[in-house]
């Protein structure tokens, strides 16, 4: 289970972001991305020392600056029950591979422009 698929699986959830300066953001998910930015709303920012806090409405997370997520349980239980269910549906081995047959390597000598490509008869 990869982080950003358990980031996706928690849009519109309840997350503690607390950052490499000490500052924690308090609220609902609303977007992240590939790099972990993350899109909160309805936020409370609480100051690196615990005695000031804020109110947001939104707010833009960089996500270089994250140094821990808190999401409730509920939500990684989600992620792995689906991800347990996507690898029956797809059948969870390697795939169906390249083929059989013609199609590998550099083909027959006597296909294509050129014509027979054989020893030097």
């Amino acid at each position: 289970m990869l982080p950003l698929s358990v980031l996706k699986a928690s849009k519109t959830t309840y997350m503690l972001v607390e950052l490499k300066n000490g500052e924690t953001y308090n609220g609902t998910l609303e977007t992240c991305d590939n790099y972990m930015n993350l899109k909160l709303k309805d936020v409370t920012l609480t100051s690196r020392e615990g005695d000031r806090f804020w109110t947001i409405t939104e707010c833009f997370i960089r996500g270089n600056n994250i140094k821990y997520l808190s999401l409730a349980d509920e939500v990684v239980d989600n992620v792995e029950a689906a991800a347990a269910e996507e690898e029956t549906i797809l059948g969870g081995g390697r795939g169906r591979g390249r083929g059989r047959g013609r199609g590998r390597g550099r083909g027959r000598g006597d296909r294509g422009r050129g014509g027979y490509r054989g020893r030097g008869t």
